[in-house]
């Protein structure tokens, strides 16, 4: 099931999963100033889902991971990430996406966060195929082959494990992977390696999988990715950390300082409004990509981590 990766145009632009980052106000803003090809939400927990929804039988607007998973139309087509390893819990969860009207779901197999791995999610995965396997096969079933299935992942967990890794997962022929260019055990210490999004095409052709291969790692703007799928032969490249401060990114539009301090005020309108779940410290990460590169950059960044609301923002900034 390809869904509505069969009709985008490649090399295709995609919107990285970043937790804390790519939460539904900064996706709203991007979809405002520079829509990407394909939108991914931050990762949820597929367990989490279960058993604030079935067990505690809390309404959806009670529950603060069904509003991590608030969209708006203009983000499509929009991927649903979620996280666990547990196959009943996947299919579960990925039911639930559908319910929910996503593009498609995309299950977490590279996170190197400690908590996630300590679940036998994320990264762990890497260590344990057959189970990597049997979550693919149960979003799938979840989804009632309506939907889409995805991965993201690594190239290995202590050391490139590509040749052994990508085969199992190629096996359960999700519509795309996406493989960050560096080890779990690299987290983002070093350089991408991007000859390994490569040699992750090389086997995918030799094991004639239609699977599209999208990579990942440090880049920085759709020129960038535009010469790393020629370079390497991937369907589509994931941008992540370029689009801090800059929600123009995927537009290609270069904004002046003004437009970027404006834009930022109608972020932090935008993250009291749809995240109310969140505290407002976590606005601050944004407060240096947006205020940087201008005289007195630095004072005002440094007001700016004592404002605790969005008006505080407005006024400063006013």
């Amino acid at each position: 099931m390809m869904g509505f990766w069969k009709n985008l145009h490649k090399p295709i632009l995609a919107l990285a999963p970043m937790a804390d980052v790519t939460d539904a106000a900064f996706r709203r803003v991007i979809a405002t100033y520079g829509t990407p090809d394909v939108t991914w939400t931050e990762f949820v927990s597929a367990d989490g889902l279960y058993h604030t929804r079935e067990i505690q039988q809390l309404a959806d607007t009670e529950n603060p991971l069904m509003l991590d998973l608030k969209y708006h139309d203009s983000e499509r087509p929009i991927v649903a990430q979620l996280f666990s390893s547990k196959p009943e819990m996947t299919e579960y969860a990925a039911a639930l996406m559908l319910e929910l009207g996503f593009d498609g779901v995309d299950i977490n197999m590279g996170c190197p966060d400690r908590s996630v791995e300590k679940q036998g999610a994320g990264a762990a995965l890497m260590k344990d195929a057959a189970t990597a396997r049997s979550l693919i096969r149960a979003a799938k079933q979840g989804v009632h082959n309506k939907l889409p299935v995805s991965v993201k992942t690594r190239i290995g967990y202590n050391t490139n494990e590509l040749d052994t890794w990508l085969p199992e997962l190629l096996a359960e022929e999700p519509a795309a992977i996406t493989v960050h260019a560096r080890t779990r055990k690299e987290m983002s210490k070093v350089p991408a390696r991007w000859e390994h999004v490569a040699e992750a095409v090389e086997i995918r052709d030799r094991l004639g999988s239609p699977t599209l291969i999208l990579g990942n790692g440090d880049i920085q703007t759709p020129n960038e990715a535009r010469a790393k799928a020629a370079e390497t032969g991937a369907d589509g490249v994931m941008i992540g950390r370029g689009i801090f401060g800059n929600p123009w990114l995927f537009s290609e539009h270069t904004p002046t300082q003004e437009e970027k301090l404006r834009v930022l005020v109608e972020h932090c309108h935008a993250f009291e409004k749809l995240c109310p779940h969140k505290g407002f410290h976590v606005m601050k990460k944004h407060f240096k990509a947006y205020a940087q590169g201008f005289p007195s950059a630095a004072e005002l960044r440094a007001q700016l981590m004592n404002c605790n609301t969005a008006n505080d923002v407005a006024e400063l900034l006013t």
